[in-house]
């Protein structure tokens, strides 16, 4: 029956088209064709691929959808077409039209599901889309700032959540999230999306964290979403996925573009390219940056990137490969004191970081049926660190070459509304060599204190259903099931050495409550879910016992409860959260190189958050208030942010024809632990932009306005100027600094 429906609705455009063609010379003067692709809920879609089809041929064209989701078809040549929209997150929609010549037509797209594999929306997910967790939230690229634009540090700003880069340099920026001092990455996961498949970018026990995740490898303009969600909540995400999981998703294909970026300190230099035909979603892009950063110590920082993106499309398979290349060099400023100033704004100028990565991930979606698809991936990781630091008792080096080899098989069958159901295996092997902490001596000649090989592995196989019980009631449960294999060969001691098989079971669920159809109550989402993160296997340089083997899998149990609304176009939500954790980590310990264990937590927030999505922009704010405390002791947890506060907002039609982002966040004061309270940090980006020669050249400025200090902690220090002879403890962090910077770009091809 959709079959005939759609047959008769083209033969009847076919037939008024023929009808009402206009005749002779005419005939044959070009039309076009515009509109604006919009989701489910009215909100503009940038970066959408919209497709124009002849009906009579095979001829087609293809572009995208400018940040205020228009787009637009030139000399068009009279005829029926179809015009297809597709977007990542959401079900492709075609129309079908008739253009007749000397004329514009303007057909609007709306995407009218979400996509039942993806995980990419614009809005809240859709409670009939497969997506276990209502706390996500897809935030756009176009819409987002660059965090530092020209410098290191995450590819981009996600409103809402924070993001530190504590020693300065290249070392890996880390999320905050409220109540959660996961520095170091234990409790907040981190994905690559490739394809439908999520590539965990976690490293667990990691020569400098125990789950380091490292967004730095990353070219901000493949970028073309980031995703957050709660966490222990999606049964596709595991290991580190507690109180955070954040997925970036990339682009199909990128105009043609060379960019520079430059300030009085630093100059970086952006390409990207894709090929020449529309339908080949493939791109490459290569970054390099360099730079001297702007404290009294010059970084003399030097980081290269290459990124490279292919879909093909074999019949009913739709096959993605991505591959990274990474260098990264810099001196590091580390931590210094917060209360009196410090010559050269460090306290070691030997301390410096050098990483190198390379990545390759595929995936292979066999779209078997409309109700059936199969998923199979692979990826082969390198990883190598050399970071010095010192934090007060003298400088360390902790290094690590580690091998990351694994896959995927995952099988989603949707059978009705009322039934879906998904299930699949992850693998993983994590094999860091050399994994090893070294103190400098008297001579500054390094002085082995651990040396460690690890082999961490995966066999994670999961299940999940997903349906509606009733027109007013949605469902979504699974169950995930880790079995770990923990090998530690200590190379130093080798009685420290063990092998240990483990496991835990975590159970995650859903319910949704759905208001009938324009009826002004609120959607009501309970989750609940069993999460855990890996605990680093290495003790140190005690003797080996039962007794001082560590917690190796540390579970947790959430819950929230998310009420949301959409009034006036505007989305409208209210998150209450509790994440109960079997074991806080905190910061690294200098003597032994691995992180301090200070013991059960619990993490209670709120989060109030606001978005609307308009012709001219957009505008979001969220305000999260957070508790954490110990479940032993009842003190708080330090370093854990208690206040976070964003706006953010965009708009693309300005005079003198200007585009503007702008985002203001702030960190509350957080106590540290011992009495001691941190500053607030505050950050105010701004980046202008405007287009000439017909969208040839963007000409850009970036602004970041702060106050305050990254990575704040407590450290023994002691200083030439201090006047006393023993180390006492003292506030510590990284000085942000203010600064403005400035982009050109040329676009290559015809302007956009």
């Amino acid at each position: 029956m959709i079959v005939q429906s759609s047959i008769s609705r083209a033969f009847f455009l076919a037939l008024l088209f023929f009808l009402l063609r206009p005749a002779g010379l005419y005939a044959q003067q070009p039309a076009a064709l515009a509109g604006t692709v919009t989701d489910p809920q009215g909100a503009v879609v940038p970066q959408a691929s919209v497709r124009l089809q002849s009906a009579s041929s095979s001829s087609a064209e293809q572009t995208t959808s400018d940040p205020a989701g228009h787009f637009k078809f030139q000399s068009v040549a009279p005829g029926v077409y179809q015009v297809t929209g597709e977007a990542p997150g959401f079900q492709s929609i075609t129309q079908e039209t008739a253009i007749f010549a000397a004329s514009t037509i303007n057909v609007d797209l709306q995407f009218q599901k979400i996509s039942a594999t993806g995980q990419v929306t614009v809005v809240a997910s859709a409670p009939d889309a497969m997506s276990p967790d209502p706390s996500e939230r897809t935030f756009v690229r176009d819409q987002l700032l660059e965090a530092n634009p020209g410098r290191p540090g995450p590819p981009v700003s996600i409103p809402g959540l924070p993001v530190e880069t504590a020693s300065g340099g290249i070392k890996a920026p880390q999320y905050f999230a409220p109540g959660v001092a996961g520095d170091h990455g234990e409790p907040i996961a981190q994905f690559f999306k490739i394809g439908n498949f999520l590539f965990p970018n976690n490293l667990p026990a990691n020569a400098h964290g125990n789950g380091y995740a490292d967004p730095n490898v990353l070219i901000p303009n493949g970028i073309a979403s980031v995703t957050a969600d709660g966490g222990a909540f999606n049964v596709r995400e595991g290991n580190h996925a507690v109180n955070l999981a954040v997925a970036y998703g990339l682009r199909d294909r990128m105009s043609p573009f060379t960019q520079f970026t430059a300030d009085q300190h630093d100059l970086d230099f952006v390409t990207g390219w894709s090929p020449a035909d529309p339908a080949t979603l493939a791109w490459l892009g290569l970054q390099i940056s360099l730079g001297n950063g702007f404290l009294d110590r010059p970084e003399r920082r030097r980081q290269y990137k290459l990124n490279a993106y292919r879909v093909l499309k074999a019949g009913a398979h739709d096959i993605t490969i991505f591959g990274v290349g990474y260098y990264g060099f810099s001196y590091i400023p580390g931590l210094v004191p917060t209360a009196v100033p410090v010559a050269g704004d460090t306290t070691d100028s030997r301390q410096q970081d050098r990483t190198h990565n390379s990545l390759l991930v595929a995936t292979d979606t066999w779209q078997a049926s409309s109700k059936q698809h199969l998923e199979l991936s692979g990826f082969l990781r390198t990883y190598s660190l050399d970071l010095r630091s010192n934090f007060g008792d003298g400088l360390i080096r902790q290094s690590e070459f580690r091998t990351v080899t694994g896959g995927n098989v995952t099988y989603f069958f949707s059978h009705s509304q009322k039934f879906s159901w998904l299930a699949g295996l992850d693998l993983r092997r994590d094999a860091p060599r050399n994994l090893d902490l070294d103190h400098a001596d008297q001579s500054g000649i390094f002085q082995p204190v651990t040396s460690n090989n690890l082999t961490l592995g995966f066999v994670t196989p999961f299940l999940s259903m997903d349906g509606n019980l009733s027109r007013f009631l949605h469902y979504d449960v699974g169950m995930r099931r880790e079995e770990i294999s923990f090998n530690n060969v200590d190379r130093m001691f080798l009685t420290n050495s063990f092998h240990k098989l483990d496991g835990i079971t975590l159970p995650k669920g859903t319910l949704t409550l759905l208001p009938p159809k324009q009826n002004y109550l609120p959607t009501v989402a309970f989750s609940f879910g069993e999460a855990f993160h890996t605990n680093d296997p290495r003790i140190g340089n005690s003797p080996a016992t039962s007794a001082s083997l560590p917690t190796f899998i540390v579970p947790s149990h959430g819950t929230q409860l998310i009420i949301s609304q959409n009034v006036a176009r505007t989305d409208f939500t209210v998150t209450l959260a509790r994440v109960t954790n079997a074991e806080e980590l905190a910061k690294i310990d200098p003597d032994t190189g691995l992180q301090q264990t200070i013991g059960p937590s619990l993490t209670r927030s709120v989060t109030f958050s606001v978005r609307r999505y308009f012709s001219l922009g957009s505008l979001q704010a969220s305000w999260a208030r957070a508790a954490a405390t110990g479940r032993v002791t009842g003190q708080d947890i330090p370093e854990a942010p208690r206040l976070i506060w964003d706006v953010a907002g965009t708009l693309n039609r300005l005079p003198l024809g200007l585009r503007a982002r702008g985002e203001y966040e702030t960190v509350g004061r957080k106590p540290l632990g011992d009495g001691f309270t941190a500053v607030a940090v505050r950050e105010f980006r701004v980046s202008l932009l405007r287009s000439f020669r017909g969208g040839r050249i963007d000409l850009g400025l970036n602004s970041l306005m702060t106050h305050g200090y990254a990575g704040q902690t407590l450290e023994n220090l002691l200083l030439p100027t201090d006047r006393v002879s023993v180390p006492f403890e003292r506030i510590v962090g990284v000085p942000l600094n203010s600064y403005v910077s400035f982009s050109w770009v040329y676009n290559f091809g015809h302007g956009r």
